[in-house]
């Protein structure tokens, strides 16, 4: 059984997985709907204007059935008064044709909302590949569209033939009465129909519409890893992630190594902890730490400090103290002045060329802590 089966796919679509397939084209669309909601308003149009429209439907019949004995003779004359007509039955249908074309627009955003796709209009091979073409027309989606169908159109068969059933003494009627209230009362009967049939099909769109939104959510549905590798995708995955700090310390430390030429001294464990500092009488308020590391870190500052010639002092006690309480470009803290002060006088007068005698580093200072060794 493939792991990517329908039966699989339990868990709801993702908003990304949601924007991806709108950006495919891919959302939900009912035909019933946009078609129930297109007649309706054709419908509305038409008995809004329903007076006046057949007023101006007799009167077109009327112009259009009347010849004018002088035209027979002038070809150009009838070809003239033929685009008039033209111009006058187009002109006469326009507004419910408006009415119609702004609903024809409107109703598909109802459902899935405006979209505009441009993959949608890309070429696919596949759409043109008779055996694929074979493929949906047996598939189960199309016997469902074919049962709609066919439900559709009993349902306004038997809508529309209740309709006519109901006024068919006034049907008989008709043939009674003369041309123009003929006419009035046909497109009255006709009305009437329409509008039975249309209300028929806009129960149809309404049974469609949430069914076609269900099942455009369920083409959408993922398998839990899908969700787990989108999660990975949209939150980095961690072996990209790890990468990432990997470098981003490899840096941090490259920064940090490229200041230990210009630091003062380096104060060590002497092989565990290493910390280097850096002071400038008059421009710092305090000496900070430039550098500092554990293990193998350690050795690479106290190598790196020997080829640049900066001094190594051993002092256990405030090598852990600086190591654990200060960190890289910060000052160091009041209660290790002293200490570090001591430090720095002894290298300063090393310096100067001066014979002095070390000063005792070994004993504890404030933070220091025993090595947990």
């Amino acid at each position: 059984m493939s792991q990517s089966s329908s039966q699989d796919k339990t868990e709801k679509a993702t908003p990304k997985r949601q924007r991806d397939a709108r950006k495919r084209g891919q959302v939900a669309r009912s035909r019933e709907l946009s078609t129930g909601l297109v007649v309706g308003a054709t419908v509305l149009a038409i008995m809004g204007m329903g007076h006046g429209f057949a007023g101006k439907g007799l009167s077109f019949m009327r112009q259009s059935l009347t010849l004018e004995v002088g035209l027979l003779d002038d070809p150009h004359a009838q070809v003239v008064l033929l685009f008039r007509r033209l111009l006058d039955a187009l002109l006469m249908i326009a507004p419910i044709a408006g009415v119609a074309a702004i609903a024809a627009i409107a109703a598909p955003t109802l459902l899935g909302g405006f979209n505009f796709s441009s993959e949608a209009f890309q070429p696919k091979f596949s759409r043109i590949n008779p055996l694929a073409g074979l493929g949906r027309m047996f598939s189960s989606t199309a016997l469902v569209e074919l049962g709609k169908s066919l439900l559709k159109f009993g349902a306004l068969g038997a809508v529309g033939g209740l309709s006519i059933w109901s006024h068919r003494d006034e049907l008989m009627l008709l043939s009674s009465l003369d041309v123009a209230s003929g006419i009035k009362a046909a497109l009255s009967l006709s009305l009437s129909t329409l509008v039975w049939m249309t209300g028929a099909l806009i129960v149809v769109a309404f049974v469609d519409a949430p069914y076609q939104w269900w099942k455009n959510m369920k083409e959408l549905r993922m398998t839990k890893q899908e969700v787990r590798e989108e999660m990975k995708e949209s939150d980095g995955r961690p072996e990209v992630k790890s990468r990432i700090r990997q470098l981003q310390h490899q840096m941090a430390r490259q920064r940090m190594m490229d200041k230990i030429p210009g630091a003062d001294v380096v104060i060590t464990n002497p092989t565990h902890y290493a910390v280097a500092i850096r002071y400038s009488a008059g421009k710092m308020r305090a000496p900070i730490v430039v550098a500092k590391g554990a293990g193998v870190i350690a050795a690479a500052i106290r190598e790196l400090a020997t080829q640049h010639k900066v001094p190594l002092v051993s002092a256990p006690p405030l090598a852990r103290a600086l190591y654990r309480s200060v960190e890289l470009d910060r000052e160091i803290p009041g209660q290790l002045y002293q200490s570090v002060a001591q430090v720095l006088t002894y290298i300063y007068q090393l310096r100067a060329g001066g014979i002095v005698r070390a000063p005792d580093l070994s004993a504890p200072v404030p933070g220091g802590e025993p090595d947990p060794e």
